[in-house]
């Protein structure tokens, strides 16, 4: 279980807060809208209404104690800035930062975020190659470069095994996890004598372009 701390409780922070606690982990969410705060503060471990930008409520908030924080806030941009700055400096192991253009990005990434998102952005990627692969069930974006796909299987794949399939050597990616769409079961340690069903689902890793190649080459 680990400690988060999500700063900013508008549509992405209210999601990402109420997430990350329904997958067991410990979470305090902060905002200085005190409505956003109630709606939520059953919803997550605690919920305190409060500037984070001030860093005497950081401090009082004990944030280096948290594994990371995601500063969510909307449209203040210096708010965001300022409040990424201070989390660095206080010994916040990992900070995620929502941004709301490339220019702003630079900027958190310059002053030590450690991931910056574009949720919009990230979602109009999702949907993007849900609607050109109709296999592509997720997609998520871990960098510029990298990504994670979850598909279901071609035809051609059933009653195959991943060393059948051979996928490292031919497009560059890796098999992370296998699952299955009738029973929610999940092999997060596939061997290459495991057998491709028709109710497999396949979780890869990769560089956008191996994945690109994937996607073409195998029809999903």
């Amino acid at each position: 279980m680990k400690q988060f701390i999500v700063i900013g409780i508008g549509r992405f922070g209210s999601a990402l807060a109420q997430r990350l606690y329904n997958l067991g982990h410990e979470v305090l969410a902060i905002d200085t809208n005190e409505e956003e705060i109630q709606k939520i503060s059953d919803k997550v471990t605690h919920a305190v209404t409060a500037d984070a930008s001030d860093e005497s409520v950081l401090k009082s908030l004990g944030v280096r104690n948290f594994d990371v924080a995601i500063v969510a806030i909307g449209s203040d941009i210096q708010s965001s800035i300022i409040t990424t700055l201070m989390l660095k400096d206080m010994g916040v192991k990992y900070v995620v930062a929502k941004a709301q253009n490339d220019l702003h990005a630079k900027v958190l990434y310059k002053i030590g975020a450690d991931r910056v998102v574009f949720p919009e952005r990230d979602m109009g990627e999702r949907v993007a190659h849900n609607l050109i692969a109709t296999n592509i069930l997720e997609f998520i974006e871990l960098s510029p470069e990298y990504s994670i796909i979850e598909f279901t299987v071609p035809q051609n794949w059933i009653g195959k095994n991943l060393r059948d399939l051979n996928l490292r050597v031919k497009y560059g990616v890796n098999v992370v996890a296998l699952k299955s769409i009738n029973n929610d079961k999940i092999n997060a340690a596939p061997m290459a004598d495991n057998e491709i069903k028709d109710d497999t689902v396949l979780v890869v890793i990769g560089s956008n372009e191996d994945l690109k190649r994937l996607e073409k080459k195998a029809d999903l």
